[in-house]
């Protein structure tokens, strides 16, 4: 069950769309050991099995077991991190304005609490924001992701609405391994340095530029040198956008999103393993 849930993320597939493929393909059925008169888990199963997964909380177990693996193969080099987010969009949903004012609010809507909309209530999801970035509308959750400078695997991740801003989550993903260590990010992580001097790290940051104060020649020349290594970043979530289909997942709920976009950066940190010790 397991197995299907990594080929899940990595084709990024519904329950229906795992359930039909793993029928479909004898490439599934061999990964999963299945013989042609085995019987395939249906939609149903492979749901309940994620949302045990998820009701028991052990999305960053799993990635950290995993990790330890990555260390104990020394390909964790710890020299220093890259931190970033993403976006990982949810379907979206369909509300009245005063229903979203109250979701905003952290209220149910009264409407969705009544006996007859028990159902509805079940399908919407209150924990998902909207917010905007370069004039383009996201709905979802943000993956908050902390790599390791040299190997480009994900060393620690975070998981938030969509709308708490990058920097907000810093102090949650530097810890000890991280003190006398570089780290990079772009200028949304600027004004952070009570974080940056707390966790003793070297600020890599990128400088920011503002209206009536623009960036100096050197300032510039500063960030043209710092963005050669923040940007081996851009790799980790060009993989998940590209070889694995993007960073949609399709559950309800922070509880589920976590697990499932732990899963997502479990599935990258796997395959770039494979990457690097075939190298």
């Amino acid at each position: 069950m397991f197995k299907i849930v990594i080929l899940q993320r990595f084709y990024n597939l519904s329950d229906e769309q795992a359930e039909y493929q793993i029928n479909d393909r004898l490439s599934f059925m061999r990964f999963l050991r299945l013989n042609l008169c085995d019987d395939v888990p249906d939609a149903r199963t492979i749901w309940l099995f994620k949302d045990k997964l998820a009701q028991s909380e052990v999305g960053e177990e799993l990635f950290e077991l995993f990790k330890r693996l990555l260390e104990e193969k020394s390909l964790i080099a710890n020299e220093g991190s890259i931190i970033d987010a993403s976006f990982v969009e949810v379907p979206k949903q369909r509300n009245k304005r005063d229903e979203n004012n109250d979701i905003k609010n952290g209220k149910t809507p009264e409407e969705w609490e009544k006996e007859e909309n028990v159902h509805k209530l079940s399908q919407k999801d209150t924990d998902a924001r909207w917010t905007k970035k370069n004039n383009v509308n996201y709905y979802g959750y943000k993956d908050h992701v902390k790599v390791d400078r040299d190997s480009k695997l994900i060393t620690k991740y975070e998981v938030t609405d969509a709308s708490v801003h990058d920097s907000q989550v810093l102090d949650k993903l530097l810890d000890e391994d991280d003190e006398g260590k570089t780290v990079h990010a772009d200028s949304a992580y600027v004004g952070q340095e009570e974080t940056i001097e707390k966790k003793k790290v070297i600020d890599m940051i990128h400088e920011k530029g503002y209206k009536n104060k623009p960036l100096t020649e050197e300032e510039k020349a500063s960030n043209k040198m710092k963005s050669k290594m923040r940007v081996r970043v851009e790799h980790v979530f060009g993989f998940i956008e590209n070889s694995m289909n993007g960073s949609f997942i399709r559950s309800i709920g922070i509880v589920r999103a976590r697990l499932n976009i732990g899963l997502m950066n479990l599935t990258y940190n796997i395959f770039r393993y494979l990457f690097l010790t075939r190298a």
